[in-house]
């Protein structure tokens, strides 16, 4: 350490500044005091001197002592130097951290205050950040709700427009023929005084008249090959035949059928409804068997042996199977159960060996010689022992083999071998007269594979998933709710219902209301028959919603039904999504779009819709307004109807007046034979007075206890019980106990009980066979027996083959009688039916009812585990999912509580873990159906990643297993591809739609509908990539395959109407010669050409113009109307020169004695014009095409639609002939026509531009034929949005589609369009 002066620098002075090395930044003066060394020393022996007391005794400056003294004083003065420094300076750290501390708090103070500012400035930009949104969202509610708003004024306007043009048009064709009918009665030489007086016969034929006009000569151009959507619009306008006879159509009802038309036709047949008996609808093969003693060995061995092999064959086809046998002790007891079973049953079996017992007989005469509708009948005879059969056998044989064309085995041997015999035999009529399956296998036979002729439905109409016992369901359920024969006093709501039609749009719902049991149903269908009588070209859709959370009352089912439907009458092939909230977001989309394409007035009739869950929620598009020719009824329970929907127009079910009680009752008695007294009926009128004991329901059940017990017990003792009943539900318990009070034993009591609680249960009911497969003990004939007396009494009715409650009461009283114990009734009821589906899961047997009834089940008994591994069974969830049932499938998924993807993983799982087990073809080929029906349903529910590799696994298989040229791998083809067109991948999607035209085209031939399908697949690709010509072209191909298949094929259930038809008039014609008999001779022969038997056609036309002439005269117009159908037949044959000859009679006799311009000259000329055409002798053509613009200009006036029509296709001649210069005129005039009557952009405007752009470029104007090709394409883009694709929305409400499939099973139905 230094000195204090080494501190000092040589230059430095007092005061000098040392800047602060601590960082403050600030100078600081250290005062240093310089004294001399001597000094220093001198004062420092002084301190010290004086420090000490007494001073420095003897002291001297030559002393050590003194010396050091002066040194440690001289060190200390020095160390007390720098203290004083250290001390100063460290003071002026001190001082200086103080300023530093106060400045950092002031710029604390300062960051904290800056901080606040910001926390407050960020909190208002959040808070207008807010704001902000609000407003923003507002702004996009108040756009949204401007756009609906003005949406809906473009609609309503719209409507209003074009309800006012029908109504003008509507008083323009009045007008005409109001002046046309005038003229004809002036030329007839007959004074007219007041057209209003005229003759009602005159005012009805010719309301007929025009009435055919419009609909013969809409139904395609002469010639032409107009649009797509052209031709669908036009193909449903003509209707085709209609059976009602007609005394005031001169033509009659089959007057002008051609083979052009058979779609029509077909479904004119469809929609006259219900011709036929429960037999033919239903989905029960019914074995009825009538044996003797002597037969009795056969009888059980068939029961034993062969009965489960004909079940599992009508199991793999969607029907039961049942064998009724009635045992010989109780033939008297079961009479008139007997007679109604035998009315049911699609087959009844004899067998006979020597003897008949008198008891029989009465059975054989109902069964073999009372047949009235011609249902399979077969005769077993044991012939041997060198015995021969008694008199009573042979006589009855002979007279069954006049009179009926039943089947005979004549069997000689064992009685195993005669069981067989039956077996064989048996199983051949099932497959053939009753299911129909000949179709199918010949249809397989040029494929050589069995399996083809049983492929998927789905392939023949697209990719269309529809359960056709759903639609079947529907069918019965229309049948059944109009098969009362008392109206009811419905005339005045018959008036209501006809107002509503009429009344201009747009126009809400009409509610019909009324209390449970009130009539509403009777009411519907009585009236849907008035329509389809009176209006024939109304299309009406129905659907009868049956008991809660049955499938007829999902609401994703009821829309999908009723969009299908539209689409099959509108020819439209398109998809439709399978996601139950788009499907019912898209459902006014659809119906506005394909109410466009029908010509007539479309009803759509929904009955109990309140049955629906959350109805008002699924229904809300009852809400929009709704398309022009569209009207909506739906029927409710005044209880449960929604609130919004009261404010509809409501016509509401007013109860029974003691006149129509009376009379329904009286009409009840008299059935039975019960004459009642005026006291009695005094009694019950008094009775029938309060709101509960006169409706509908209570009274005609009340009717039905009097007539059950008036022959053999007390009516007065029961008429005093009835009175007791206060109400429906307590009605029915009364009849039910009545019914056990009439059973022989306990056993039946509590199998009585047994089956009401199973099918009560149950979701959808139960079938015959299946409660003898859960009540072992149980005989056909008590069955039988029991299900008779439940019928009967309005208990129980069958729907799709399966029994269940005829009424909501019904179910209610079986509920409170049986079940009042609680839900431990219920579980147990269900564990039952749970016990048996899953039995027959165990053996393989996954039929549509275990898919429907188990996981329902598990479901309601909330046994989630169970649910769950009922669903990874891969053929449960096929099964639901081919049917359609997709909704149902994803809501038992969810209540599992699994997401999208692990659902999908967890199938794919399974399928690898099931793919493990297969070994073999069939299996194999299983396995690439199971992999495929995944790859569809990943695909559905938008997993398209996931659902490549599944439908590639298929693929692969299928090339493997059976042939890389097999129509199966173009199935696979097909589907995968529809996964690229979703995935925009169109360049993959194109390539394999092509492979699986080529491998359909080397298949099937070119004009198959499976052929039809990948075209429309690949068409409606092109327009997704903007190529409308090609899709144009595809499209336009695919269509004219799908007629020619549809006449070529038509639907099991057509032809099984067209033969019991044709049966029923061959027993007419058996009389003289007369105009009646000639005309159903015509009938016959059309029907019979309607089900491609050509040759026994002729044979009826034949006979019908011979009659004609012998007894009309060879000039009659009838003679024109056979010689007209004759004539098409040989061009169907392709005998044109014959068909030449006998269009040309038709034409000069119905030249000399109708009207110029009557429809059925109309349709000859036509006719006739085409065959010229078709023959290459156009000039005979061109005066046949110039009269037809004649009579169309004196129809309907030279402005009207059809006009123009009829000028292009003289054009087009003209154009054939190479006559451009007369073409012109007529294209630029049709032009106009178009134009004025549907607007500049209409599609028949765009294709009379192109036409005129074809011949401007052929006459060298190339410019305008660019302008005016440019206007086609522009017509043309607006087009391809109404033609296929998704519909445009014009709604606020988003959207999306379904699958289409026909409306029976895939056997039953047509092709698109046949209804």
């Amino acid at each position: 350490m230094g000195t204090a002066s080494s501190l000092v620098s040589p230059a430095g002075g007092v005061g000098e500044v040392i800047e602060d090395t601590y960082g403050g930044g600030e100078a600081c003066e250290i005062p240093v005091e310089v004294k001399p060394k001597a000094r220093l020393l001198r004062g420092s022996l002084r301190r010290v001197g004086a420090s000490r007391p007494g001073g420095l005794i003897g002291a001297s400056f030559k002393s050590t002592a003194s010396v050091q003294e002066l040194e440690c004083v001289a060190e200390y003065e020095r160390l007390k130097k720098e203290y004083e420094i250290f001390r100063v300076s460290k003071n002026n750290e001190v001082a200086s951290m103080v300023k530093k501390e106060a400045k950092l708090d002031r710029e604390n103070k300062r960051l904290r205050a800056e901080l606040q500012a910001l926390q407050k400035t960020y909190q208002k930009i959040l808070r207008e950040k807010e704001s902000a949104l609000e407003a923003k969202y507002q702004a996009m509610e108040r756009a949204a709700t401007f756009e609906h708003d003005r949406d809906k004024v473009k609609r309503q306007f719209k409507i209003f427009r074009e309800t006012k043009e029908n109504e003008i048009q509507d008083l323009l064709r009045a007008k005409r023929e109001l002046e046309a009918k005038l003229q004809r009665l002036q030329a007839q030489g007959i004074q007219v005084f007041d057209p209003e007086e005229s003759d009602s016969d005159d005012n009805c034929t010719d309301v007929t008249a025009a009435g055919a006009q419009s609909e013969y000569w809409n139904g395609g151009a002469l010639g032409s090959e107009p649009s797509m959507g052209s031709m669908m619009q036009l193909q449903q306008s003509y209707r085709g035949p209609e059976f009602a006879h007609s005394s005031i159509d001169v033509e009659g009802p089959f007057a002008n059928i051609n083979r052009d038309d058979w779609d029509a036709a077909v479904a004119s047949i469809l929609q006259v409804t219900p011709l036929f008996s429960h037999s033919l609808w239903s989905n029960t093969v019914r074995c009825f068997i009538i044996s003797t003693d002597e037969t009795q060995p056969e009888v059980e061995i068939f029961i034993r042996n062969y009965s489960p092999k004909l079940q599992r064959i009508c199991e793999t086809m969607g029907y039961f199977f049942q064998v009724i046998h009635f045992p010989a002790e109780n033939e008297n007891h079961f009479k008139e159960v007997r007679k109604w079973e035998i009315e049911k049953s699609s087959l009844v079996i004899l067998l006979l060996h020597l003897t008949l017992p008198s008891c029989l007989l009465e059975d054989c005469e109902e069964a073999f010689l009372k047949n009235p509708e011609e249902k399979p009948r077969l005769i077993y005879h044991r012939m041997g022992d060198d015995r021969v059969s008694s008199d009573s056998v042979q006589q009855l044989i002979e007279q069954i083999s006049y009179v009926n064309k039943a089947k005979m085995i004549d069997h000689v041997g064992d009685v195993e071998e005669g069981a067989y015999e039956i077996y064989t035999c048996v199983e051949k009529i099932i497959k053939q007269d009753i299911l129909g399956c000949e179709m199918a296998e010949l249809e397989g036979k040029d494929l050589g594979n069995k399996e083809e002729s049983t492929a998927p439905e789905e392939e023949v109409f697209g990719d269309v998933l529809w359960d056709a016992h759903d639609e079947q369901e529907q069918m019965e359920a229309f049948q059944q709710a109009s098969n009362s024969t008392c109206e009811l006093g419905f005339e005045k709501y018959f008036e209501r219902l006809n107002d509503l039609v009429a009344a201009p749009a747009p126009i809400p719902p009409l509610l019909v209301s009324g209390g449970p049991g009130s009539g509403k149903s009777l009411l519907l269908s009585k009236w849907i028959h008035l329509q389809q009588k009176h209006s024939p070209n109304t299309l009406i859709l129905y659907h009868f919603v049956g008991r809660p959370m049955s499938t007829s009352s999902e609401s994703a089912l009821i829309i999908k039904r009723l969009t299908l439907k539209l689409m099959q009458h509108s020819w439209l092939v398109s998809p439709l999504t399978l996601d139950p909230a788009k499907l019912l977001e898209e459902f006014p989309r659809w119906l506005e779009k394909l109410s466009a394409r029908h010509q007539g007035s479309i009803i759509i009739i929904i009955d109990s819709i309140d049955q629906i869950q959350q109805a008002e929620k699924h229904m809300k598009w009852l809400i929009d307004p709704l398309p022009v020719n569209v009207r909506v009824i739906v029927s409710v329970n005044v209880e449960t109807c929604p609130q919004a929907w009261r404010l509809w127009p409501t016509l509401h079910l007013d109860p029974l007046n003691s006149k129509d009680a009376k009379a329904l009752i009286s009409a009840e008695c008299s059935s039975a034979n019960v004459k009642l007294t005026k006291e009695q009926e005094k009694k019950l009128e008094r009775h029938c007075r309060s709101a509960t004991t006169c409706n509908a329901l209570y009274v005609t059940l009340l009717g039905k206890t009097i007539a059950c017990v008036g022959s053999t017990g007390n009516i007065d003792e029961t008429l005093q019980r009835c009175f007791q009943c206060q109400d429906t539900v307590s009605l029915y318990r009364l009849v039910l106990r009545s019914i056990q009070e009439s059973l022989c034993s306990d056993k039946e009591k509590g199998l009585l009980r047994e089956i009401l609680c199973v099918i009560g249960v149950s979701h959808n009911g139960v079938s015959e066979s299946e409660l003898m497969e859960l009540y072992p003990e149980l005989s056909s004939a008590v069955l039988a027996s029991l299900v008779h007396s439940l019928h009967k009494m309005c208990l129980l009715t069958y729907g799709c083959g399966l029994l269940k409650f005829q009424h909501l009461q019904a179910w209610e009283m079986v509920r409170l009688e049986y079940m009042e114990e609680g839900a431990n009734v219920i579980s147990a009821y269900r564990q039952k039916l749970v016990d048996y589906f899953t039995m027959q899961l165990s053996r393989d047997r996954v039929t549509w009812r275990s898919a429907d009834e188990l996981p329902w089940l598990f479901q309601q008994q909330g046994d989630k585990q169970k649910l769950h591994k009922c669903l990874l069974n891969l053929f449960v969830s096929q099964n639901l999912y081919k049917r359609g049932h997709f909704a149902e499938l994803l809501s038992y998924w969810q209540l599992v509580g699994k997401d999208k993807s692990s659902m999908a993983a967890e199938y794919f799982d399974s399928l690898k873990e099931y793919e493990k087990s297969c070994e073999g073809e069939e299996s194999m080929i299983c396995l690439a159906d199971l992999y495929e029906t995944l790859g569809r349903f990943l695909k559905d529910i938008g997993l398209l990643s996931q659902a490549v590799a599944p439908l590639q696994r298929s693929l692969e298989i299928r090339e493997t297993a059976l042939d890389p040229d097999h129509p199966r791998v173009a199935q696979s083809l097909h589907q995968l591809a529809g996964v690229y067109v979703q995935w925009k991948k169109f360049g993959n999607a194109e390539q394999l739609y092509k492979q699986a035209l080529e491998i359909s085209e080397n298949a099937y031939g070119a004009e198959h509908p499976r052929v039809a399908r990948e075209l429309d697949a690949l068409a409606m690709l092109y327009q997704k990539q903007n190529k409308y010509e090609q899709a144009e072209q595809l499209r336009k191909k695919s269509f004219k395959i799908r007629q020619k298949a549809a006449r070529r094929k038509g639907s099991l259930c057509g032809f099984a109407l067209l033969r019991q038809r044709a049966l029923q008039l061959e027993e007419l014609t058996l009389g003289k010669d007369t105009p009646d008999n000639a005309r159903t001779l015509n009938e016959l022969g059309v029907l019979y050409y309607l089900q491609n038997n050509l040759e026994t056609a002729e044979l009826f036309l034949k006979r019908s113009l011979e009659m004609r002439e012998r007894v009309l005269g060879p000039n009659h117009p009838d003679c024109a109307q056979s010689l007209n159908n004759l004539a098409a037949l040989y061009n169907e044959k392709k005998h044109y020169d014959k068909a030449e000859e006998l269009y040309e009679k038709a034409l000069d006799i119905r030249r000399r004695a109708l009207a110029p311009d009557h429809p059925s000259l109309a349709y000859t000329v036509k006719h006739l014009a085409v065959l010229y055409k078709k023959m290459g002798k156009l000039d005979k053509a061109v005066p046949l095409y110039e009269l037809a613009v004649e009579i169309r200009q004196k129809s309907f006036g030279p402005k009207h639609p059809s006009v123009a029509t009829a000028l292009v296709n003289l054009a087009v001649l003209y154009c054939q002939m190479k006559k451009q210069t007369e073409a012109l005129p007529l294209y630029e005039r049709a032009l106009k026509i178009y134009e004025d009557s549907f607007g500049h952009m209409h599609p028949r405007v765009g294709e009379t531009l192109k036409n005129l752009a074809v011949l401007s470029y052929e006459g060298g104007d190339f410019e305008k034929a660019a302008e005016l090709y440019k206007r086609a394409m522009e017509i043309k883009e607006a087009e391809t949005l109404l033609i296929g694709g998704k519909a445009i929305s014009r709604h606020s409400s988003s959207g999306d589609t379904f699958s289409l499939k026909s409306a029976l099973s895939p056997n039953i139905f047509l092709e698109p369009g046949q209804r």
